[in-house]
């Protein structure tokens, strides 16, 4: 992605280090990131007020908000299996007209079943678009340049993280709740008009990739130990990341904090440093290797968990700056090395990568939103240290 004002040609995405063309085409792929995934973690920010209007316990408004993963990872499953018939262009922009209406719908959600399955539906629209996204980075991009553009897009992803959950609390703090999702309906149909101005149509991919079939891809896939092992890291890393981000609303809300909702959305400045940080991620996993990035990462983010447990807001907000920079310095360097990991069929293997990604947020919300409602937010942490750790075994099957 290079030009916002021409379709991207394929060529155009091999550019030297040094082109005057590159921030251009990482801010590029940067906003489209950030306009396909901004609604999946800004709900969190008005968790309070959502557990209060459906009158129902952390636990279950938090698996309710976060049942997009399931979709998510039920959607990456599909598009990577059937993603070298699937035209690129064609399909993130239907998929990111139709997140639009979900997303409006759940303005009026009567019940908590309703806006569980409208969440649902959100996650398939949008990881449709994430894993169709990532292959055309795969593929358009040189292997030299592959690292920054994948780093650019899991930059945008850091960026709707922070500026979805400020937008979400100040909307819904000056508007209400059903306004906060009209709006997030307009930006999805944003999302759409970046992508129609700016993704190029390129070659069919099924006239680009071997002839095997894709359950032989995806089979031949999982039985590649370093893939295996990348998938396993990207599910540890959103079980973390979803238990943190999740359940510290609730901590933040309580006493001795006791936060208001605005002041709820401005403390997810935390995520600015990994907004810096994470463009790093493609030149130093280059640089060091992966594995020494991700354990680096992830030695980072596990020493912001004890941080998070003080009854202090600095300390806590220190941990957070230190999960959020460490889980997604990981994620970066795990998507693109499954994208160079992966010789061919690389749509199927960003596709497997992304439903055990999100499998790791919906199966994390799920066992931490347990021990959270009944042990606290020290089992909690507990829960996410043990995900970390399980990560960092994994990167041991990991090669240069």
């Amino acid at each position: 992605m290079t030009d916002v004002s021409a379709p991207i040609k394929p060529a155009a995405t091999r550019m030297d280090a040094h082109s005057p063309g590159l921030a251009l085409r990482s801010l590029v792929i940067g906003l489209t990131a950030f306009l396909t995934v901004v609604d999946l973690f800004a709900t969190q920010a008005i968790l309070p007020s959502l557990t209060r209007h459906y009158g129902v316990t952390p636990a279950a408004m938090g698996f309710a908000v976060n049942a997009s993963t399931f979709g998510m990872a039920v959607a990456g499953l599909v598009i990577g299996f059937f993603s070298p018939h699937i035209d690129r262009r064609t399909g993130i922009l239907l998929s990111l007209a139709v997140l639009a209406i979900p997303t409006s719908l759940l303005a009026s959600a009567p019940n908590l079943a309703v806006f569980t399955a409208l969440r649902v539906t959100q996650g398939l629209c949008m990881a449709s678009a994430f894993a169709l996204t990532l292959a055309y980075l795969g593929e358009q991009c040189s292997a030299m340049d592959a690292g920054s553009a994948f780093a650019a897009y899991i930059t945008g992803n850091v960026a709707s993280n922070l500026v979805g959950r400020l937008i979400s609390a100040a909307v819904a703090d000056g508007l209400g709740l059903a306004w906060n999702f009209y709006f997030f309906a307009a930006l999805n149909l944003a999302g759409t008009v970046l992508v129609y101005f700016t993704v190029g149509r390129v070659q069919p991919m099924h006239a680009m990739m071997p002839a095997a079939s894709p359950l032989a891809a995806t089979i031949a896939h999982w039985r590649n130990p370093q893939l295996r092992a990348a998938f396993g890291i990207g599910f540890c890393i959103l079980f973390a990341f979803i238990g943190t981000f999740t359940f510290v609303n609730f901590v933040l809300v309580r006493p001795p904090l006791s936060l208001g909702m605005m002041d709820l959305g401005f403390v997810y400045f935390v995520f600015l440093p990994s907004i810096l940080t994470t463009l790093l991620a493609g030149k130093v996993a280059a640089r060091l290797g992966t594995r020494p990035t991700i354990w680096a990462a992830l030695a980072a983010a596990g020493l912001g968990l004890p941080l998070m447990l003080a009854p202090h807001l600095a300390e806590v907000l220190a941990g957070m700056v230190l999960v959020g920079i460490g889980t997604f310095f990981a994620q970066a360097a795990a998507t693109g090395f499954v994208g160079q990991a992966a010789a061919e069929n690389r749509g199927i293997a960003s596709g497997t990568y992304l439903a055990c990604y999100f499998c790791g947020g919906l199966v994390g919300t799920a066992v931490l939103g347990r021990l959270f409602d009944e042990y606290g937010w020290y089992a909690c942490v507990a829960g996410i240290g043990a995900a970390l750790a399980a990560a960092a075994l994994l990167t041991l099957a990991l090669k240069r």
